[in-house]
């Protein structure tokens, strides 16, 4: 569990990652769409950096 917990944050990163990469590839791009993506990928950043300094 603590595994799981401690890699949260690098699972948002790379959701955020999927938001922007699968519209990219369609064509499909908005400002919208990048700007959820860069907002979930700045939140599974900073995310990773707080949960571990909490872990250990």
């Amino acid at each position: 569990m603590s595994a799981l917990i401690k890699n949260l944050g690098v699972v948002v990163l790379l959701i955020g990652v999927a938001i922007l990469a699968v519209p990219a590839m369609t064509g499909n791009m908005t400002n919208t769409i990048l700007l959820v993506g860069l907002a979930t990928i700045l939140l599974g950043y900073i995310g990773h950096i707080v949960i571990n300094k909490k872990v250990q």
